[in-house]
């Protein structure tokens, strides 16, 4: 079944899917337990590689504008692979493992590779913004509560 080739983003104002996940370190993050903050979910193919690092890179140069979000990598290579990539270009943010691409399926970011894609969710735990590829920060910030970046 090819579904995934055709797959769109989840839908603005719908709820975010719950999931637990390591980060590079070890660290468990759960969606439900960060309620009442902003999470930025970044999915991107490959650590290390030219768009993958340029689009986290403008993230970690832009950081005082994501003040108080949560914010998280998302790709299904290994710790070690993380680990490295953050290091390399000092991220100030974890980048989750997502093994087997579980939570990639519910967020409609599994393929062959997982798809590049942007999800912004509210305090509330509801998707304020999806994008396939890569939005720009100020396109990101647009959808912040409380008239942050705007």
């Amino acid at each position: 079944m090819i579904s995934w080739l055709f797959s769109r983003p989840l839908a603005e104002g719908s709820p975010a899917p719950d999931f637990t996940l390591k980060t590079a370190e070890g660290e468990t993050v759960t969606l439900s337990a960060l309620r009442g903050r902003e999470v930025l979910l970044v999915w991107y193919p490959g650590d290390d590689t030219t768009v993958c690092t340029k689009q986290l890179c403008e993230i970690r140069d832009s950081w005082a504008a994501f003040a108080g979000m949560a914010v998280f990598g998302v790709n299904p290579q290994r710790a070690a692979s993380h680990e490295k990539f953050a290091a390399k270009y000092r991220l100030p943010f974890p980048l989750l493992v997502d093994a087997g691409q579980q939570v990639g399926k519910l967020y409609h970011t599994h393929g062959l590779i997982a798809k590049r894609t942007v999800y912004l969710i509210g305090a509330d735990g509801r998707i304020r913004f999806a994008k396939r590829g890569k939005p720009s920060i100020a396109e990101i910030l647009t959808h912040r509560q409380g008239g942050h970046g705007q």
